[in-house]
């Protein structure tokens, strides 16, 4: 038998397992966790959970690194290598699938996610390998390796409940809310109309609007969205605050409520960002205008009235 016959055969058991890691994968990102029959421990799903995360990652290092070098692995052990990887992922996706809806949505779609990356970046490893040249541990393949370890260690700093879980989201949108007026008030320093200072106030006026600065009436219209965009990111440090010191996971019910908190919130900085995009110059009054009434809706009616209505804790929250 020639060398590319051998060659051939030891890559069958691995297009076997890349197509089965994909349909496992795909059936994470899509499919839904059941609920649990019996009593749900936590903390033994999340030790459990570690535990097969820890042996996904060893199973790929072990494939990546029995096909990079001389001499290659017989058929009987590529088959072994294979079916261990594809074991692997199987028993990692089975355990994310204990975790019941009634721990909370924002938890297990964080978990979700992880669990799919991991398995991105299997499926990403083995095709680097099927397309790879045998006994060659390429630049491709290191940084393929390194992604499925660097999925498999953010298990680590995943939130461990639906309040932490919560949080983290909440966090985010602050950050990114906090970084768009940042970006807003550094240009709204350095963007200057070069003729501003040689111009009466008429023959500013009559300039306009133009494509590279703001004109006066674009100026005058930056403070309050400034404000509305400030305002948000006041909101969203208020709620995270309130499921920080207030937030209670004990009850089906308390960690339903902190994922409708989650879900009130989830349009906030989205909405503030695109509102941010339209006042750069040039600025279409028009549609800052429509976005000022997205960004009032988002701001005010959901997160706002969410807040007021949940029940965090024993009280009412008032924000």
């Amino acid at each position: 038998m020639s060398s590319d016959n051998i060659h051939a055969d030891l890559l069958v058991p691995l297009r076997n397992v890349f197509n089965a890691v994909k349909c496992i994968r795909d059936r994470v990102r899509d499919g839904e966790s059941g609920e649990a029959g019996g009593e749900f421990n936590l903390s033994n799903f999340w030790e459990t959970l570690i535990e097969t995360v820890k042996a996904t990652s060893q199973e790929a290092t072990k494939l990546s690194l029995a096909f990079s070098k001389s001499p290659l692995p017989s058929a009987e052990d590529a088959e072994k290598l294979a079916e261990s990887m594809q074991k692997a992922v199987l028993v990692m996706s089975t355990v994310f699938y204990w975790l019941p809806k009634s721990q909370g949505l924002t938890l297990r779609r964080a978990v979700r996610d992880a669990t799919g990356d991991v398995l991105d970046g299997v499926v990403q490893l083995l095709d680097v390998i099927l397309s790879s040249p045998l006994q060659s541990l390429s630049q491709e393949q290191l940084n393929s390796t390194g992604g499925v370890w660097a999925s498999c260690d953010h298990f680590e700093q995943l939130p461990r409940d639906n309040q932490a879980a919560v949080l983290a989201q909440l966090t985010s949108y602050t950050a990114v809310v906090k970084d768009a007026i940042e970006e807003m008030e550094q240009a709204q320093a350095e963007i200057q109309d070069p003729f501003a200072d040689i111009l009466d106030e008429d023959d500013i006026a009559a300039r306009g609007n133009q494509d590279t600065y703001w004109s006066e009436a674009d100026r005058q219209l930056m403070a309050p969205c400034l404000g509305l965009m400030k305002a948000s990111g006041a909101c969203l440090r208020k709620m995270s605050y309130a499921v920080r010191t207030s937030g209670r996971v004990d009850t089906p019910e308390n960690t339903a409520q902190l994922d409708d908190l989650a879900d009130a919130a989830r349009d906030i900085s989205p909405s503030v960002d695109d509102l941010a995009l339209t006042l750069y110059p040039p600025m279409d009054h028009s549609a800052v205008e429509l976005n000022v009434s997205f960004q009032v809706i988002n701001s005010n009616t959901h997160a706002l009235s969410g807040c007021s209505q949940q029940r965090i804790s024993a009280g009412h929250l008032n924000i």
